[in-house]
């Protein structure tokens, strides 16, 4: 392999592993992480854990707009059990009609 190949190589297989994480963050996470940009600086706080700075920005505005109450997630998650359970009972309905 050439040196173009290689770096090539290990350029597709990093964005291949970085595409795979995904991290998520409780709304306590948010909170503790916010309260450190807030005291140690902004910067400092996003390079610490590698978010970005314009994340960490919208948890900040969150936070300074409704408190503890802004960070907690938007949407409400299902439960994976009760996702299938209807699905399931959505197609039971498609099958008895």
């Amino acid at each position: 392999m050439t040196g173009q190949n290689c770096k090539n190589s290990l350029v597709l297989l990093h964005s291949e592993i970085m595409s795979k994480i995904r991290r998520s963050f409780t709304p306590e996470d948010r909170y503790s992480i916010v309260q450190e940009a807030i005291r140690d600086g902004h910067a400092e706080t996003s390079r610490k854990y590698s978010l970005s700075p314009s994340l960490l920005r919208r948890w900040r505005l969150k936070y300074l707009s409704k408190g503890k109450e802004g960070l907690k997630d938007s949407y409400a998650r299902l439960d994976p059990q009760l996702r299938a359970l209807e699905e399931e009972n959505e197609r039971l309905k498609r099958l008895a009609s």
